[in-house]
């Protein structure tokens, strides 16, 4: 797969770990070049004291294990656009003016177009439109992306760059079965699906109704190892450590990560593949 581009836009530090860990593995291993823009600074993250020896604050933390979790990945780029971190919807600090959530999407769409005409990915990758479990941050930088993948091809759309047009843009999938199963074992226990979490401000229900379709699965099965190797990174935002089922379990419960292909749309909701370069032109390499 040489000269294959791969650009995850994610928010926060850690997003690509516990979201994508394996999948990027599996890529990296089969020598696609695959980048990162990471949008936030993880700020508002909740961090225990002791994660904070050595660091003048939460941002210079997190983005720290940023650059572990990117070794760990063998990232080709990481790119932070260095947006504060908005903490979950309706939080005071959701309002804070120099946050992802209230930054204006032209702005951050800008930026977005300027990556992808720099880096010249094939494939895109961002959240879903609910951004996985309602996130501002993820739903920012999905509508951002979104609007910035037909735009970078778009020669009136000035950056002062050349235009680059990729080939295929997904959002990021959730496994329904592994929804259901998270709010009948909650319930199980006495605990409300809707409200989970440190801050109650988990909600399962919530995320199992804005599911979208999948169209494309990729067996991960492999990559179980380096996703958890990367996760640990994230050692501040409990990535290290938590009960997990066995490796073996794992390739058994959950096997493929399921995307929606956005473009090229589909002729209908079903899933018709199981690499995002099937059916992409491979171009000439990028030098950056």
């Amino acid at each position: 797969m040489s000269n294959c581009r791969l650009l995850i836009s994610y928010a926060h530090p850690d997003d690509e770990s516990f979201g994508l860990g394996g999948l990027i593995s599996k890529y990296v291993a089969e020598g696609v070049e695959v980048s990162l823009i990471c949008a936030t600074n993880g700020d508002v993250g909740t961090v225990r004291p002791e994660f904070l020896n050595g660091y003048n604050s939460v941002a210079e933390l997190r983005l720290a294990e940023l650059e572990c979790a990117a070794e760990k990945l063998k990232l080709k780029h990481v790119v932070k656009l260095g947006y504060r971190d908005s903490g979950m919807m309706g939080s005071e600090t959701s309002n804070a003016p120099e946050c992802l959530w209230q930054a204006p999407v032209e702005e951050v769409t800008k930026r977005v177009v300027e990556v992808i005409r720099d880096l010249k990915p094939q494939v895109v990758i961002t959240f879903n439109q609910y951004g996985g479990y309602g996130h501002p941050d993820h739903i920012a930088i999905q509508r951002a992306t979104t609007q910035a993948f037909p735009l970078a091809g778009d020669a009136t759309y000035i950056t002062g760059q050349s235009t680059y047009t990729p080939q295929k843009l997904y959002y990021s999938g959730i496994s329904t079965r592994q929804i259901r199963a998270g709010i009948a074992l909650t319930r199980l226990r006495g605990q409300d699906p809707r409200h989970l979490g440190r801050n109650k401000d988990f909600d399962l229900v919530a995320i199992l109704d804005h599911v979208e379709p999948a169209h494309t699965t990729i067996d991960i099965r492999k990559y179980f190892a380096a996703w958890d190797e990367a996760s640990a990174c994230h050692a501040s935002q409990l990535g290290g450590g938590g009960p997990r089922f066995p490796l073996w379990l794992r390739r058994v419960i959950s096997p493929y990560q399921s995307f929606t292909r956005i473009y090229p749309k589909p002729a209908s909701n079903r899933v018709d593949e199981h690499d995002f370069f099937q059916n992409v032109h491979i171009d000439e390499p990028v030098t950056t």
